[in-house]
């Protein structure tokens, strides 16, 4: 018996029940990912997966798929964000093609952030497709046909597929609507935008998700300062941490321990909600141990996957 092979250990882990963990990275502005991979190493084992982000916020930086494939290298599970604002339909499909053939597996399908919020707001936008339409266009791969139904004659794809969500959204409706054409497209996981109400997130899951037996990780963020979640009020969409968060920040003789601490509450909150967490720490992934530390959470057990063979590859 073996536990379940990189690029399988998230998905294994959500098929056993398990409370997953998940924690994000930046790929680097630059040729040099050495920061990012120590980064990694720091995560190693504490989180079933570790996400790369794509162009967040419109700013651009490695390609989330070449910074993914260097966290495996080094032995780090990763989630590669796929986001559509920058390529159309067809190098949608020959990066996902390419992934899966490095060894790749997860992928967090996303519309992606408008052009204008980022450091290059004159470049064009794409948006050929948004995240429901990549989440079918995934499913399509997975099933050996390119997005027009012609066979992929070289072998389909295995990719598990992971989507965002808002349970803060201030359209309870069209929440519901997006999550459900979410899982009707084929996300198998969800992962959440950062989360500060969590008597929202409580009624998310029990009027929305509990519909489904889809894994909601919530977004858990790092502030590191009341300046600092002010900013993320005015510049992150949909943001809305509360004054109470940010005047404890205001108050602490020590800001970043103060924010670690929230963190570590919030984390002990969603225990109680959802199967996961997905922490973000911008710059200090290095905390994100002390944070689930200091929550509770111990290092992740990857389980058994029964559907692996001899070479190590699971069978679907």
């Amino acid at each position: 018996m073996t536990s379940a092979p990189l690029g399988y250990q998230l998905r294994t882990a959500a098929k056993a029940g398990q409370f997953l963990v998940t924690a994000e990275v930046m790929p680097p502005k630059g040729g040099d990912p050495q920061h990012m991979l120590a980064m990694g190493q720091m995560l190693k084992g504490r989180v079933h997966a570790v996400n790369v982000t794509d162009g967040s916020r419109a700013v651009m930086r490695m390609s989330s798929w070449a910074a993914a494939v260097l966290l495996q290298q080094q032995g780090v599970e990763a989630v590669c964000q796929v986001a559509c604002r920058d390529r159309n339909r067809i190098a949608l499909q020959a990066d996902l093609i390419g992934v899966h053939a490095l060894g790749l597996r997860n992928i967090l399908a996303l519309t992606g952030d408008p052009v204008k919020a980022g450091d290059h707001p004159e470049a064009r936008a794409v948006f050929d497709l948004e995240s429901v339409r990549l989440l079918r266009l995934l499913g399509q791969l997975n099933g050996g046909v390119d997005s027009h139904n012609q066979p992929l004659t070289d072998g389909g794809l295995d990719l598990f597929a992971g989507a965002a969500i808002d349970p803060q959204s201030p359209s309870w409706s069209g929440l519901q609507r997006r999550f459900e054409a979410k899982v009707n497209a084929g996300a198998q996981f969800f992962q959440s935008q950062l989360i500060t109400d969590f008597d929202r997130l409580a009624k998310f899951m029990d009027q929305v998700a509990s519909r489904t037996h889809h894994p909601v990780l919530a977004g858990i963020f790092l502030l590191k300062s009341a300046k600092n979640a002010k900013f993320i009020n005015r510049h992150v969409p949909g943001a809305q941490i509360p004054q109470a968060i940010i005047d404890r920040l205001g108050a602490a003789p020590d800001p970043l321990q103060e924010g670690v601490q929230i963190a570590a509450e919030q984390v002990q909150a969603a225990r109680q909600l959802c199967q996961g967490v997905h922490l973000m720490a911008v710059r200090r992934e290095d905390l994100i141990p002390q944070i689930l530390d200091q929550g509770g959470i111990a290092p992740v057990d990857h389980p058994v996957d029964h559907n692996v063979d001899r070479e190590g590859e699971a069978r679907q």
